[in-house]
Parts: structure tokens; sequence; C-alpha cells
């Protein structure tokens, strides 16, 4: 059975909808507590998929949250092994900064349902059903330049990094394409504080969930397309 490790940072920013993709295809999800966990001895070589996960923290906060020191050491691991990596919003930017990228503060706030540009790169990579306006879920107030050997695939007006892709066996989604109807109400309460300071209406988030097939169309390409050992 194929195995998915995912590093967890908040438990209600899981795998969402992926994670029903994966059982149905046969894969074994396992998550690991990245802020509560011993991650020095993780195996991260081992699972067909590792998955980096999103949080309200930035990637460059190890001063504060000193588990980052050894999240990066993993994520370079995985990296340097070149087995299937992704990336989702603070996953992505991990795993930019793990390749030798700046990751900072991003212009402004970017949160709510909206649409990504895609470049050409994009519109023939696995986030090509992307392209006719399908909204995504950002949620994001950071962003990072490419790492080492990335190829940028989508962008919008306010964050010209949106989503890369080294190779084929690596994904970096800023935004969150696994975000799950059932859960939304879980990020609400969760990122409260987050929310009422930015002045994001609550209606708003639930009015527009989009209900498409999209999220599992481009997990399904983007698995078809890597090289699993």
């Amino acid at each position: 059975m194929k195995h998915v490790l995912a590093i967890r940072h908040v438990p209600f920013e899981d795998l969402g909808t992926f994670e029903c993709m994966f059982d149905e295809w046969g894969y074994r999800v396992e998550y690991v507590d990245a802020p509560t966990s011993e991650l020095s001895g993780l195996d991260v070589l081992g699972p067909d998929l590792l998955a980096v996960l999103g949080g309200p923290i930035g990637a460059y906060e190890e001063d504060n949250y000193p588990f980052l020191i050894s999240e990066l050491a993993l994520i370079k691991q995985r990296l340097a092994s070149k087995r299937a990596l992704l990336g989702i919003c603070l996953g992505a930017q991990m795993i930019a900064r793990a390749g030798g990228a700046r990751v900072f503060a991003g212009p402004t706030k970017e949160i709510g349902w909206g649409p990504v540009a895609l470049t050409g790169a994009g519109a023939c990579s696995a986030l090509a059903p992307l392209a006719r306006g399908a909204p995504v879920l950002h949620w994001h107030g950071d962003t990072f330049d490419l790492p080492t050997g990335a190829v940028c695939l989508a962008s919008t007006a306010a964050y010209t990094q949106q989503a890369f892709s080294i190779g084929t066996q690596v994904l970096g989604l800023q935004f969150h394409l696994e975000a799950c109807a059932t859960e939304l109400e879980s990020w609400l309460v969760g990122h409260a504080v987050e929310l009422a300071h930015a002045g994001i209406s609550l209606q708003s988030l639930r009015a527009n969930i989009p209900s498409s097939d999209i999220p599992r169309l481009v997990l399904q390409t983007w698995i078809a397309s890597v090289v699993f050992d």
C-alpha cells in the first residue's frame, strides 16, 4: 500500500478533500503534528509522498517556533531525494525556503475565494483545469522567491508566486485547493482573530464555496505524472 506522510501544523488544516481521494486510491495517510512531535528522527524518505500542510505562522519564524529548524532539515532531505513532495500554503513556503529561496511578508492579506492566472508552464501542468478561472481558497500573508530549479505555474495580481513545480516530483501551492466545505467552520473559528483583524466577511467565505471536480482532476493528474520508486 502506498503511503502518504503529511506534516501538519494545526489540526484543522489537514489534507481536506485530498485525503478522501488518497483513501479511494488505496493510499495510507499518516499525520505528524510538527509543533508537538519529535521531528529529528522522522523518516521522510520512506513514504511514497510527503505532504507539508498549511498553518498561520511564517516559514522564517524559527526564533519563535524552533521546530521549524528540524522541519526545514527534513524537507531538504526530501528535496535531495527527488521523491514526491507536495506543499500547501505554509508547506509551499517551507519547500521554497528549503530550496534556498527567500520567504517574506507579502504586500497584503489575500483571503477568500478567487481564481489564479496560469503561466504558460502552468497551462501545461496538472493545474490546467484552473485555466478557466475556477476559484480556489486564498489564505496567506507571506510570499516567496522561487527555489532553485522551480518553475512558476500560477499568479494573482497581489502575489506573483501562487504555485510552482520542480520537475515532476515537487508541487507547491500557495493556495488551498484541498479546502473542504464541510470543515470550513473549523477554519473560521481557528483563524477568528486573523479574519476579524483583516475585516473578512465570514458570510462571504461561506457563500462562495465552489462545487467542482477540479481538486480531484488536479491531484489525479499530478499523481499520474509522479514517478514512484
